[in-house]
Protein backbone atom coordinates (compact mmCIF):
# COMPACT_ATOMS: atom_id res chain seq x y z
CA UNK A 1 0.00 0.00 0.00
CA UNK A 2 1.07 3.60 -0.65
CA UNK A 3 2.26 5.56 1.86
CA UNK A 4 1.29 9.01 0.29
CA UNK A 5 -1.64 8.43 -1.70
CA UNK A 6 -3.48 10.46 -4.55
CA UNK A 7 -4.62 13.88 -2.57
CA UNK A 8 -7.06 15.43 -5.27
CA UNK A 9 -8.66 18.51 -4.16
CA UNK A 10 -11.73 19.72 -5.41
CA UNK A 11 -13.71 23.20 -4.55
CA UNK A 12 -15.53 22.67 -1.69
CA UNK A 13 -13.76 23.24 1.41
CA UNK A 14 -15.50 20.54 3.23
CA UNK A 15 -14.22 18.01 0.88
CA UNK A 16 -10.92 19.55 0.72
CA UNK A 17 -10.12 19.19 4.65
CA UNK A 18 -12.18 15.96 4.65
CA UNK A 19 -9.87 14.37 1.81
CA UNK A 20 -6.83 15.71 2.95
CA UNK A 21 -6.99 14.51 6.69
CA UNK A 22 -8.54 11.18 5.95
CA UNK A 23 -5.78 10.70 3.03
CA UNK A 24 -2.33 11.87 4.54
CA UNK A 25 -0.42 12.06 7.15
CA UNK A 26 -1.27 15.50 8.35
CA UNK A 27 -0.47 16.76 12.03
CA UNK A 28 -0.85 20.15 12.98
CA UNK A 29 1.49 20.74 16.03
CA UNK A 30 3.98 19.54 13.26
CA UNK A 31 3.04 21.89 10.36
CA UNK A 32 3.14 24.79 12.56
CA UNK A 33 7.31 23.53 13.56
CA UNK A 34 8.25 23.14 10.48
CA UNK A 35 6.76 25.99 8.69
CA UNK A 36 8.09 28.54 12.06
CA UNK A 37 10.76 27.10 13.85
CA UNK A 38 12.50 25.08 10.64
CA UNK A 39 11.57 26.65 7.35
CA UNK A 40 10.79 30.58 8.64
CA UNK A 41 13.38 31.24 11.51
CA UNK A 42 16.45 29.96 9.48
CA UNK A 43 14.94 31.96 6.11
CA UNK A 44 16.69 35.30 5.80
CA UNK A 45 14.73 36.94 2.94
CA UNK A 46 11.45 36.10 4.28
CA UNK A 47 12.52 37.57 7.30
CA UNK A 48 13.72 40.42 5.37
CA UNK A 49 10.24 40.82 3.39
CA UNK A 50 8.52 40.84 7.17
CA UNK A 51 6.55 37.92 6.07
CA UNK A 52 3.97 37.05 9.03
CA UNK A 53 2.40 33.18 8.96
CA UNK A 54 -1.51 33.72 9.50
CA UNK A 55 -2.42 30.32 9.02
CA UNK A 56 -2.12 27.03 9.18
CA UNK A 57 -3.79 24.59 7.50
CA UNK A 58 -4.39 21.11 6.07
CA UNK A 59 -5.72 22.98 2.98
CA UNK A 60 -3.94 26.18 2.78
CA UNK A 61 -1.07 28.20 4.36
CA UNK A 62 -1.73 31.67 4.78
CA UNK A 63 1.18 34.65 4.98
CA UNK A 64 0.82 38.28 4.75
CA UNK A 65 3.40 41.32 4.40
CA UNK A 66 3.72 44.82 3.90
CA UNK A 67 5.28 46.19 0.67
CA UNK A 68 8.52 48.72 1.88
CA UNK A 69 10.17 51.59 -0.24
CA UNK A 70 13.32 49.20 -0.56
CA UNK A 71 10.65 46.51 -1.85
CA UNK A 72 9.91 49.04 -5.38
CA UNK A 73 11.04 49.10 -8.31
CA UNK A 74 11.76 52.46 -10.60
CA UNK A 75 7.69 52.98 -11.06
CA UNK A 76 7.20 53.62 -7.37
CA UNK A 77 5.71 50.00 -7.09
CA UNK A 78 6.03 47.09 -5.60
CA UNK A 79 8.68 44.85 -8.03
CA UNK A 80 7.44 41.55 -8.95
CA UNK A 81 9.90 39.63 -7.61
CA UNK A 82 8.44 40.69 -4.32
CA UNK A 83 5.24 39.43 -4.93
CA UNK A 84 6.76 36.00 -6.28
CA UNK A 85 9.21 35.62 -3.49
CA UNK A 86 6.11 36.23 -0.80
CA UNK A 87 4.35 33.55 -3.39
CA UNK A 88 6.77 31.07 -3.38
CA UNK A 89 7.47 31.05 0.26
CA UNK A 90 3.81 30.34 0.70
CA UNK A 91 4.31 27.37 -1.48
CA UNK A 92 7.33 26.26 0.41
CA UNK A 93 5.42 26.07 3.71
CA UNK A 94 2.34 24.97 2.10
CA UNK A 95 4.16 21.98 0.47
CA UNK A 96 6.47 21.07 3.44
CA UNK A 97 3.78 21.03 6.08
CA UNK A 98 2.78 17.67 5.29
CA UNK A 99 6.31 16.62 6.84
CA UNK A 100 8.16 15.58 3.71
CA UNK A 101 10.44 17.79 2.24
CA UNK A 102 9.97 19.37 -1.00
CA UNK A 103 11.76 21.99 -3.32
CA UNK A 104 9.91 23.87 -6.31
CA UNK A 105 10.70 22.27 -9.84
CA UNK A 106 8.49 24.45 -11.66
CA UNK A 107 6.34 27.88 -10.44
CA UNK A 108 4.90 30.98 -12.89
CA UNK A 109 3.50 33.76 -12.04
CA UNK A 110 0.86 36.04 -13.11
CA UNK A 111 0.83 40.34 -12.32
CA UNK A 112 -2.70 41.62 -12.27
CA UNK A 113 -2.55 44.63 -9.84
CA UNK A 114 0.70 46.82 -8.89
CA UNK A 115 0.99 47.14 -5.33
CA UNK A 116 2.69 50.31 -3.43
CA UNK A 117 4.04 50.95 -0.41
CA UNK A 118 2.49 50.75 2.65
CA UNK A 119 0.08 48.25 0.63
CA UNK A 120 -0.74 44.83 2.40
CA UNK A 121 -0.43 42.10 0.39
CA UNK A 122 -1.92 38.47 1.53
CA UNK A 123 -1.29 34.97 -0.05
CA UNK A 124 -3.12 31.87 0.53
CA UNK A 125 -1.48 28.51 -0.82
CA UNK A 126 -3.87 25.34 -1.81
CA UNK A 127 -2.86 22.04 -2.44
CA UNK A 128 -4.56 21.08 -5.76
CA UNK A 129 -2.58 17.36 -5.59
CA UNK A 130 -0.42 15.84 -4.03
CA UNK A 131 0.81 12.18 -5.68
CA UNK A 132 3.95 10.08 -4.91
CA UNK A 133 6.83 12.86 -5.45
CA UNK A 134 5.14 15.65 -7.19
CA UNK A 135 2.91 18.43 -5.60
CA UNK A 136 0.52 20.92 -6.87
CA UNK A 137 -0.25 23.77 -5.90
CA UNK A 138 -2.02 27.66 -6.74
CA UNK A 139 -1.03 30.66 -4.69
CA UNK A 140 -3.77 33.82 -4.70
CA UNK A 141 -2.15 36.98 -3.58
CA UNK A 142 -4.65 40.42 -2.60
CA UNK A 143 -4.03 43.44 -1.04
CA UNK A 144 -5.56 44.62 1.81
CA UNK A 145 -9.13 45.72 -0.54
CA UNK A 146 -9.08 42.04 -0.93
CA UNK A 147 -8.09 42.63 -4.81
CA UNK A 148 -6.71 40.15 -6.54
CA UNK A 149 -3.41 41.03 -7.47
CA UNK A 150 -1.03 38.09 -8.43
CA UNK A 151 -1.95 34.34 -9.08
CA UNK A 152 1.33 31.84 -8.81
CA UNK A 153 1.00 28.48 -9.80
CA UNK A 154 4.13 26.02 -8.57
CA UNK A 155 4.69 22.16 -8.72
CA UNK A 156 6.72 21.06 -6.15
CA UNK A 157 9.33 17.74 -5.71
CA UNK A 158 9.30 15.66 -2.59
CA UNK A 159 12.58 14.38 -2.65
CA UNK A 160 11.68 11.29 -0.06
CA UNK A 161 13.76 12.60 3.22
CA UNK A 162 11.14 13.31 6.23
CA UNK A 163 11.41 16.57 8.26
CA UNK A 164 11.05 14.32 11.45
CA UNK A 165 15.33 13.92 10.77
CA UNK A 166 15.33 17.89 11.77
CA UNK A 167 13.78 17.62 14.69
CA UNK A 168 16.41 16.33 17.26
CA UNK A 169 14.84 15.10 20.71
CA UNK A 170 11.28 15.62 19.83
CA UNK A 171 9.25 12.87 20.07
CA UNK A 172 6.35 14.63 19.45
CA UNK A 173 6.77 15.78 16.52
CA UNK A 174 9.08 11.97 15.78
CA UNK A 175 5.81 9.75 15.39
Amino acid sequence: KEQYPDIQICHNHYWKTKLILERSTWNQDKAEHIIQKLMLSNDAFSQWMGIEVVEISPISVILSMVITEEMTNGFGIAHGGIIYSVCDSALAFASNAYGRQAVSIETSISHLKPLKIGNRVTVTSYTKRISGTLGHFEVLAHDQTNALVGIFKGTVFYNGKEWNSYVKNDSQYNS
